[in-house]
């Protein structure tokens, strides 16, 4: 079945790129002090990690899929609130 790779391959692309924009978010964060951006950077870092220890979870630990739909789902909901937060504090 393709369809176990294809989430491997997916979930990769997913963990490179939230990483990327995790580490430019608290690399300006550094160099500009905004609070905002250190707590733009937290959220998409809890974000990346959701895709990460879902994949984890299933692949190692072999959690059935929905558990790992439900770990990833409810660390991206955690993370898009600390980004609208985050959206928050640049406002005031």
């Amino acid at each position: 079945m393709w369809v176990a790779p294809a989430i491997v391959v997916v979930k990769t692309v997913i963990l490179l790129l939230g990483s990327g924009i995790t580490y430019i978010a608290f690399r300006a964060y550094r160099r500009t002090g905004t609070p905002s951006l250190r707590v733009l950077g937290i959220g998409f870092g809890i974000i990346t990690l959701g895709a990460l220890l879902a994949g984890i979870a299933h692949q190692v630990l072999s959690v059935s899929l929905e558990m790992g739909i439900l770990i990833n789902s409810i660390l991206v909901a955690i993370g898009l609130a600390i980004i609208m937060y985050s959206l928050y504090l640049e406002r005031g």
